[in-house]
């Protein structure tokens, strides 16, 4: 079917002229008489002629005469937008309800090239003629109208016409077209290749849409239009050239996904299989495999790594399946090469999956070379390889650096020593413990550790004077002096000082060596300011054995005085405990001494446990009035907590050596001192204490004077006894002073309680009105 073009713009105007002259009589009527009067005096005024074209259209006048107005309106006023704008809106809506192929479409598009005459800078009039001219499908015409608007329009507004111009070439199939007006767009909004690409793929022109992802990829824009990163840009183009390699000629596919590869160096194991994929689509297995193997050799992610393995696996399997179906399809008898060509792939499979962990192991050592723990795990991996096992550990300590190390170098030197130690090859362990000597740790610990492994190695192997020396080349003096903490120094000058060393070097001496030469290494122990109350216990209790006990007393007092409390607890406590075993009463004064020693600065929380084995001595060898006064001391001097149970094994003790009546006083400070719970239960004590003494007037002092901490409604119990007591041995008077206090001290914490009521009341008001103060 054809359709009419429109006329040409000068040939349309002349005779719109023409038919505005001979109709015009023809449309005038009594009521536009005055409109009429009007625009013949103001021929030039816009409003005039809107007034006279909404008359019409309130009038509902037929269409033809509205359109005459305008025509009429637009003859007098051709540059007036506004007129031109309603007047083609009003006739796009008489044909919003016909048929494209109606001959007035084409009467409308006459219209809008004669406003365009006039109005071709106005972007939105060419906008809604290409819209116009889109509904009617009329792809070259309004191609053409579309290009004649962006050579009319400037340059700043085209951004409004592409979209409508993409829209239009994408909706046909017009491939060739689209491709076309898709570049001259990206020119002018590079931007939005994104959606070319989409559009490329969509018309399945694949090797185009390769090429512009690689323009994207290749931008420094860390983000896409849609959002979408350059990671996931990369991977949408390594998957497309590798699903696709047939249709791809224009990329060097090897280089680009290559090139990708080198530019991340994590989350690269889709890029990789993408390039495997690719040389397996094209028949390329050999090639593939190399990817594969290269790409694992490569990787430093456990992630890249898993996802490569995993593709490579399965095409392992999938090619030794495929070989062993086409040697089953066949119906001759296999042959040797055939037979031996089924056993490689099946070889190739199984070597795949055995070097797995060697394989895992390699990925992370990449990620951190400097992570002891995955060299000895690599070590273990080569268990059966004893060559492979020592090439391991040299390249482990030529890699580990100190300073950036996971696990600790010198337990690769460590292992190193004994692989060679349980292969018999003991010189080798020697000279490999001595190259681990002379590495530099970071920490004087690591260096320590070297140290007494290779002692512990030759007592192993029975030779005590050589583990004898190497203890005294470990402890010897620096040529220079260093503090232990001092960093910048190295670890071998500092190493002497560590306790490590010391302690094993002590345990040697004591197994293999003579009294003085043990004794001199705890000495030097305590001169270096370097013991442990442990060393110092130890270093007495071998003294001890040897029947030395003044000087194990000595060494007490040596590391007595380069502790504080509560490290020295620990010491105070074994040799109060071994002085009184050895002496016990001998020297008394001695041990009193001590224990005044040890208590002088003694904190409360272990003075129980060191007054009772005070009191303990002075009861066994000493007076009784001094065990006395030491429990006395003792009530004050230990925590809370602990004040009750003293007290009562100070009124047991003093029962026993002196009687109940020597209590008194004690149960009196008790009273006094101690919380209210435990006062309230030692005042009961008291009082039936006298009331066995039959000092009924006392007991029943106690009684009143407890009662000020007894409120009747929680301690029930302490009345209930008064009152008991009062029934046994009191009378009528005894009785109604019993309740008479008993009020009051009701009376007494009512009050309390009423007082804290209006205390918290007004805390809360308090607080309500500030609320209220801030809300407003």
């Amino acid at each position: 079917m054809t359709r009419q073009v429109p006329e040409t713009s000068s040939s349309v105007n002349i005779q719109g002229t023409e038919n505005v002259a001979k109709v015009t009589s023809m449309i005038i009527q009594e009521e536009d008489i005055g409109f009429e009067e009007d625009i013949l005096k103001n021929p030039f005024s816009l409003r005039s002629w809107m007034r006279y074209i909404d008359h019409k259209k309130k009038c509902k006048a037929p269409l033809k005469q509205i359109n005459l107005v305008y025509e009429r309106a637009l003859k007098e006023l051709p540059g007036s937008y506004k007129l031109w704008y309603n007047y083609l809106r009003f006739r796009r809506k008489q044909v919003a309800d016909k048929c494209p192929t109606d001959p007035a479409f084409v009467h409308v598009n006459n219209v809008y090239e004669r406003a365009l005459v006039f109005m071709h800078k106005m972007p939105r009039i060419w906008m809604e003629y290409c819209e116009f001219l889109t509904q009617q499908r009329l792809v070259t015409y309004t191609r053409r109208v579309f290009d004649r608007s962006l050579r009319a329009l400037p340059v700043t507004q085209h951004d409004r016409i592409w979209p409508l111009y993409i829209k239009f070439v994408t909706s046909h199939e017009i491939p060739e077209t689209a491709v076309r007006v898709y570049r001259r767009y990206l020119k002018l909004l590079p931007k939005h290749r994104e959606d070319f690409v989409n559009y490329l793929q969509k018309i399945d022109r694949l090797d185009d849409a390769a090429q512009q992802l690689a323009i994207l990829v290749n931008d420094d824009k860390p983000y896409s239009e849609h959002g979408r990163t350059t990671h996931q840009l990369w991977t949408d183009l390594c998957e497309l050239i590798s699903k696709n390699p047939s249709k791809i000629h224009s990329l060097n596919v090897d280089s680009v996904i290559r090139q990708g590869i080198q530019r991340y160096s994590d989350q690269v194991g889709i890029l990789w299989c993408s390039l495997a994929d690719y040389y397996i689509r094209s028949g390329h297995f050999e090639r593939a495999r190399d990817v594969y193997e290269e790409s694992m050799m490569s990787v430093k992610t456990v992630r890249d790594f898993t996802q490569i393995f995993d593709a490579y696996a399965k095409f392992a399997e999938r090619a030794t399946a495929s070989k062993m179906d086409e040697i089953d399809s066949e119906d001759y008898i296999i042959d040797n090469e055939q037979q031996l060509e089924l056993e490689l792939f099946f070889a190739r499979f199984e070597h795949l999956m055995d070097r797995r962990p060697l394989l895992l192991n390699s990925v992370l050592l990449r990620q951190n070379p400097h992570n002891a723990y995955e060299w000895l795990n690599r070590v273990q991996l080569y268990e059966n390889n004893k060559k492979k096992q020592i090439e391991t550990y040299e390249e482990a300590v030529r890699t580990v650096q100190p300073k950036l190390q996971t696990g600790k170098l010198s337990g690769i030197w460590i292992s190193f020593a004994k692989f060679y130690e349980n292969e018999n090859m003991l010189d080798k362990a020697r000279l490999t413990f001595e190259k681990g000597l002379k590495s530099e740790y970071t920490k004087v610990d690591d260096l320590a550790s070297v140290w007494c492994e290779y002692v512990e190695f030759e007592l192993r192997h029975r030779y005590p004077e050589n583990a004898r020396k190497l203890m005294q080349r470990a402890t010897a003096v620096p040529p220079r002096k260093t503090h232990y903490f001092d960093e910048t120094e190295p670890v071998q000058y500092r190493v002497y000082k560590s306790l490590k060393i010391w302690s094993l070097y002590a345990d040697i001496e004591e197994a293999f060596g003579t009294l003085e030469s043990c004794q001199a290494v705890y000495e030097r122990i305590i001169d270096l300011r370097i013991a442990t109350p442990q060393v110092v216990v130890n270093y007495a209790k071998y003294l001890e054995e040897n029947n030395y006990f003044e000087k194990a007393f000595k060494a007490y007092e040596k590391g007595i005085a380069l502790f504080k409390w509560p490290i020295v607890n620990e010491i105070w406590t074994v040799y109060l405990v071994k002085f009184l075993k050895r002496y016990g009463c001998k020297k008394l004064e001695r041990a009193r001494d001590l224990f005044e020693q040890c208590l002088e600065n003694c904190p409360p929380k272990f003075a129980m446990k060191l007054y009772l084995l005070y009191a303990k001595l002075e009861e066994d060898y000493g007076l009784p009035r001094h065990a006395m006064n030491i429990y006395n001391r003792a009530s004050t001097a230990v925590e809370k907590h602990e004040m009750y149970s003293i007290f009562n094994i100070y009124i047991k003790k003093a029962t026993n050596m002196y009687g109940l009546t020597h209590t008194r006083p004690i149960f009196e400070h008790a009273i006094e001192v101690l919380p209210e719970e435990q006062s309230r239960e030692m005042s009961i004590r008291f009082a039936r204490m006298e009331r066995t003494l039959g000092e009924i007037d006392r007991a029943r002092a106690i009684y009143a004077h407890c009662s000020e901490i007894c409120d009747p409604r929680v301690h029930g119990q302490f009345w209930e006894i008064w009152k008991e007591f009062e029934v046994k041995h009191g009378n009528e008077d005894t009785v109604r002073e019993m309740l008479r206090i008993k009020r009051s001290v009701q009376a007494v914490y009512n009050t309390n309680v009423n007082i804290m009521s209006a205390q918290m009341l007004s805390t809360a008001a308090g607080a309500v009105a500030g609320t209220i103060i801030q809300e407003r």
